[in-house]
């Protein structure tokens, strides 16, 4: 059964999981988190694909809540990476790894025992 906090952090974390599932979008993350917040156009000019397909992959990021969309001057919009939803994949994933590293050590343990006889 599931804990209670997993069931509110469940979708968080497959919306952002899915969202890191493309290649652009993680290079959107990237960028956003090497220069800076960015408008759709800048990021456009910086990757090696189109101002809509950027502004599409940018509309999927808002949705998963790892980039929000801030107004700017002359009605250009600024998009600003957001780390709360990543937070939450990392502790999801932390938490696997944990048991993994169990596991695995469990199984060296074994194997180092019967390695021995």
């Amino acid at each position: 059964m599931s804990r209670p906090d997993q069931l509110d952090t469940e979708p968080i974390a497959q919306a952002v999981f899915t969202a890191l599932a493309d290649p652009t979008r993680r290079g959107i993350l990237a960028e956003l988190a090497g220069h800076g917040p960015a408008t759709a156009t800048e990021l456009g000019a910086r990757l090696p694909i189109s101002r809509q397909a950027i502004a599409k992959h940018l509309g999927l990021l808002t949705d998963a809540g790892l980039v929000h969309a801030e107004p700017g001057q002359r009605r250009r919009i600024h998009y600003h990476l957001r780390t709360g939803p990543m937070v939450v994949a990392q502790s999801f994933l932390a938490a696997l790894a944990h048991t993994w590293d169990g596991r695995l050590s469990a199984l060296r343990d074994h194997l180092d025992r019967t390695e021995e006889n």
